[in-house]
């Protein structure tokens, strides 16, 4: 048994967040039925390369398992009366569509809401429904307009956008938070409810300390590197071979750090006794730091400082993150056989102990149940 079996999900969103978010929930058990255009189906069917050996695009393939898909022309009236009668039957309808599709295709709250009484409702956009409702949401639109861009890059002057689209996937996960809320109420007391999640909003949340000093400290943050704005050392040193990453986030771990790269004398230096002194004096500290890392290659000082409590290590590339977090027993990859065929996904991050994530079914073709 899944957290959310019995549960139907009326899934009328594409590309990224929305998928995203429905995966989660299938993945925990809810039926999900994804409802795509005739003959083109989700954008992201066709986003590539790369494609998997079997021809189908690995963006699609990274956010739809656990899905049936149906497909619903809803340019027609024979078409939205099949869209409604999904909803007569769904706990959950969600949607990605720009405020006035959402009205012109019945998907409005006040539309699902004669349909079914107790819906819970989530609605994805851009910028909201009020004044940026007609602003096209994309990641890296947001991403440059949120102020991600202006604190990501090797240096001032050069913005540069994270290599994910991670604000979609931060709206996905709000998008599930919310819904679990919703659906906690109506267990309690059989409402339903409307919920709106957006691209910006999720952005500026997510900036966490970065937004918060600027709110509270009127500090507007810059683009510092791969340092950080509040703590050193915490940022990639250059080893004799390669690079490598330490975080030090508190005076006992710099001691330790000191003691391992053999200049213990700096640990005690007035100048980087603290942390604000460290960060206030990041590039001399970094001088001392640097000089020590290239006298050896980052596997020697991962292992030195590993061992000594200093909390550290190396720059994978993907592969050898999968590779890192296998030698973790952490199983990052699962397979779903189907048709013949093993289907590999990468594994859900949540481990219930009483209901755990179900891996039922790959990604569907278009108009596959």
């Amino acid at each position: 048994m899944g957290a959310l079996d019995g549960l139907v999900v009326a899934d009328f969103t594409r590309v990224l967040a929305g998928p995203y978010a429905t995966m989660l929930l299938g993945d925990m058990g809810a039926t999900v039925i994804k409802v795509e255009r005739p003959e083109v189906g989700d954008d992201t069917r066709h986003w590539g390369p790369p494609f998997d050996n079997a021809g189908r695009a690995t963006y699609f393939e990274s956010v739809n398992r656990n899905k049936t898909s149906v497909a619903i022309d809803m340019s027609n009236a024979a078409g939205l009366a099949e869209a409604q009668e999904l909803i007569k039957r769904a706990d959950i309808v969600i949607h990605n569509f720009p405020p006035s599709n959402s009205q012109k295709f019945g998907l409005d709250y006040a539309s699902v809401k004669k349909l079914k009484a107790d819906a819970i409702y989530c609605s994805i956009t851009g910028f909201g429904s009020g004044a940026g409702a007609a602003m096209p949401g994309y990641d890296l639109l947001v991403q440059a307009m949120g102020g991600l861009m202006s604190v990501t890059g090797p240096e001032p002057g050069q913005p540069t956008k994270v290599g994910v689209a991670l604000v979609d996937v931060i709206t996905g996960m709000h998008a599930t938070i919310g819904i679990l809320a919703a659906l906690n109420h109506r267990n309690s007391t059989g409402e339903g409810q409307e919920i709106e999640v957006n691209l910006l909003s999720s952005l500026l949340s997510a900036m966490v300390n970065q937004a918060s000093s600027f709110i509270s400290g009127g500090v507007v943050p810059g683009i510092l590197g791969n340092a950080h704005p509040s703590i050193s050392p915490y940022e990639v040193y250059q080893t004799s071979d390669r690079p490598i990453v330490v975080a030090v986030g508190n005076d006992g771990q710099f001691v330790k750090l000191c003691d391992e790269l053999g200049i213990p004398g700096l640990a005690s230096d007035e100048r980087f006794i603290t942390n604000p002194d460290r960060v206030a004096r990041r590039v001399e500290l970094n001088e001392f730091l640097t000089a020590q890392f290239s006298k050896q290659g980052a596997d020697h000082w991962w292992k030195v400082l590993s061992d000594g409590g200093v909390p550290c290590g190396p720059i994978n590339s993907i592969d050898e993150a999968f590779e890192l977090a296998s030698s973790l027993e952490l199983n990052p990859i699962i397979t779903i056989e189907q048709d013949g065929e093993l289907r590999r996904q990468i594994a859900n991050p949540i481990t219930f102990s009483k209901t755990p994530v179900r891996y039922d079914v790959a990604p569907p073709n278009l108009d596959e149940a």
